[in-house]
């Protein structure tokens, strides 16, 4: 079961981080502006962040195993018209659509751990999702770059195919179905509207510069929270959120995922654009990232028993912003090992410390019966983090047009935006150490409800 729910998180966590490595190809193969490059990655992103609520209700509501079954195969087929695409709008369709599914499959994956897996065992399975997830999302560039060398960026999609296909097998044979109490009353299709268009329309205002859509969005937003403060069965019940311990964590995933999702669209471009490195040394270049994650992440989870979440969501954040700072200036000559290799393993070790102990400490907050949406809301808070990041540093930085393509002003807008990314850090470790709960403290001190999936 655990093997099922890795590998589906992980396609959808490799798809937004391989396909970083391809932008270069991709956008001098279709004629892409860097507008054009952001949505490619973005309307992934937006999808999936948009309605990866919808995919935590659904999983709740329906069955966590089927709803994440149909997200895989969703995916795997979409993957399909993103590698077959003939122009950089049909990628970015093709990207939105290949979300849904991503939304779909994403919150299943942990909501069937958090309530599979005996509550012993729980943060150590907790940990090789983490370790596994956060091994798909680091190989990414690493495989990306291989694809596109050897055989064309389209393949950073094609291969998406074959394992969707495993993970529908495993799952139909061996994996049971597991649901939340079935809600009364209709979905919330007008929540799931107002999100999209809330989300997608600041998404548009940060890339595209413009007062419009961010109008829009905001009118979206403040519409959704209006909906689901009133509705009978709202998609997202703003209850949860009167847990401190869920709202904070959400809030330091937020600066978190921000961060990294800044830091690797900039990193992987600089080293290819300013450095002059291939898409494979691009992204042979982020390794030591996925050997940590692998190596250490469920002894992570053994660690997070003793020490409770707090000291190790204040120091990872710390370390990974240390890291940061060290990749803050990566010279046209850069050599691996004394310009890009200590900020890599830097940022690493402590992304490696605060993955597991955040996962575990947002779902034990939540109701049992809402382990789904839980999972959904965090992964939602992650990837909206990454996509505004994305859509908003390279115009915060000064880089619009096809800056891609010429070294000097890349060069010129990657430092400022490195220390934007060190900023958010730090800020996710002063909450942390603020708001997340210490060794002897309960992660649900309000109410009384019992935390998610204990006995």
């Amino acid at each position: 079961m655990v093997l099922a729910a890795t590998l589906g998180s992980a396609i959808a966590l490799l798809d937004g981080t391989v396909v970083n490595v391809a932008l270069r190809p991709i956008g001098l193969d279709l004629d892409a502006s860097l507008q054009q490059l952001q949505w490619v990655v973005n309307a992934y992103m937006l999808t999936l962040a948009a309605l990866i609520l919808v995919g935590g209700s659904l999983s709740d509501r329906f069955g966590r195993r089927r709803i994440f079954l149909v997200g895989i195969a969703w995916f795997g087929i979409a993957s399909v018209g993103c590698a077959l695409a003939l122009s950089a709008n049909q990628l970015i369709i093709a990207r939105g659509i290949q979300g849904i599914g991503g939304a779909l499959l994403t919150p299943g994956s942990l909501a069937l751990i958090q309530s599979l897996i005996a509550e012993e065992d729980r943060a150590r399975a907790i940990g090789i999702w983490s370790a596994w997830s956060g091994v798909a999302g680091a190989v990414g560039p690493l495989l990306g770059g291989s694809l596109v060398e050897t055989l064309s960026w389209r393949w950073v999609f094609f291969i998406n195919v074959p394992v969707a296909a495993v993970v529908v097998i495993i799952g139909l044979t061996r994996v049971p179905e597991s649901r939340g109490t079935r809600p009364e009353g209709r979905f919330d299709l007008l929540g799931a509207a107002l999100g999209v268009v809330g989300l997608g329309g600041i998404t548009i205002a940060l890339i595209q510069t413009a007062w419009e859509p961010a109008l829009v969005g905001a009118a979206g937003v403040m519409a959704f929270l209006v909906s689901q403060a009133r509705t009978r069965y709202p998609m997202l019940p703003l209850s949860i959120f009167a847990n401190r311990t869920f709202s904070a964590v959400n809030v330091v995933t937020f600066l978190i995922y921000g961060a990294m999702g800044a830091l690797m669209f900039f990193l992987v471009l600089q080293l290819q654009v300013v450095a002059g490195y291939s898409p494979l040394q691009a992204g042979a270049a982020t390794m030591p990232f996925t050997v940590l994650m692998l190596i250490f992440s469920p002894r992570v989870g053994t660690l997070m028993n003793r020490t409770g979440p707090r000291a190790l969501m204040t120091a990872g954040p710390l370390i990974a912003a240390a890291g940061v700072a060290l990749l803050a200036t990566v010279p046209s000559d850069a050599n691996y090992v004394p310009h890009v290799l200590p900020g890599v393993v830097v940022f690493g070790g402590g992304i490696t410390l605060l993955v597991t102990p955040l996962t575990a400490t947002v779902l034990a907050a939540a109701p049992a019966t809402h382990v789904g949406l839980a999972s959904g809301v965090n992964n939602a808070v992650a990837r909206a983090a990454s996509l505004l990041t994305v859509a908003a540093f390279p115009a915060m930085v000064g880089l619009s047009g096809t800056d891609y393509q010429d070294p000097a002003v890349f060069d010129a807008g990657y430092t400022p935006a490195m220390w934007w990314c060190t900023g958010l850090l730090v800020l996710a470790a002063v909450i942390a150490a603020v708001f997340v709960p210490g060794p002897r403290e309960p992660v649900r001190p309000e109410g009384g409800q019992r935390a998610a999936g204990s006995g």
